[in-house]
């Protein structure tokens, strides 16, 4: 049976989306296209109509993830909220337990530096479009005193969200999350 044009986009959609989710959860090399495609619900066959490669996948997932506006206020649930909430949500226990649904650098970084030229890409672009974002929440003096400290937020919570999740202490894993929230607290 033929699928429409507007249908085929938007199982294109259904899979970047869950790829995206997929990606986060198990990293790129942890999950597989056939698992990808029946976690969207359609067949296998159908994948290579949509994408080149998996890695076209990936490159697509990652840039469509880190390319989406509104992302402070998915985090912070506020429509325009300060350096303080977004750090506060950042290192949050919620945040730390779902890396499905929470930021890809995070949950993809090691990762992605072991990716080909195109997800490299695709996460080079969409660090610089977060940065722009952070750029807006860090105060500073001048332009480039605040691009100095949006970099190093931004460092210091995924950092800190890496490895809030590899430890297998809950407490040490707390413990990271505080420590990072009250010394990015004292900027």
């Amino acid at each position: 049976m033929r699928v429409t044009r507007k249908q085929a986009a938007a199982n294109r959609e259904r899979v970047l989306d869950v790829a995206g989710k997929l990606f986060r959860e198990r990293g790129f090399d942890g999950i597989g296209v056939a698992d990808i495609m029946q976690r969207a619900g359609l067949t296998h066959g159908g994948f290579y109509d949509q994408f080149a490669s998996k890695d076209d996948l990936a490159a697509e997932a990652t840039a469509r993830v880190l390319g989406k506006a509104g992302w402070q206020e998915r985090l912070t649930g506020k429509a325009d909220p300060s350096l303080g909430d977004a750090v506060r949500a950042y290192l949050s226990p919620r945040h730390r337990d779902d890396p499905g649904t929470g930021c890809l650098m995070s949950a993809l970084g090691s990762d992605a530096a072991r990716q080909s030229r195109s997800v490299r890409r695709a996460f080079t672009d969409g660090f610089r479009a977060r940065l722009g974002g952070w750029l807006t929440l860090v105060p500073g003096r001048s332009q480039a005193a605040r691009r100095k400290k949006a970099m190093a937020t931004m460092a210091s919570l995924v950092g800190a969200l890496i490895l809030s999740r590899a430890v297998d202490d809950p407490p040490l894993s707390a413990e990271i999350l505080e420590a990072t929230a009250s010394e990015l607290g004292r900027r």
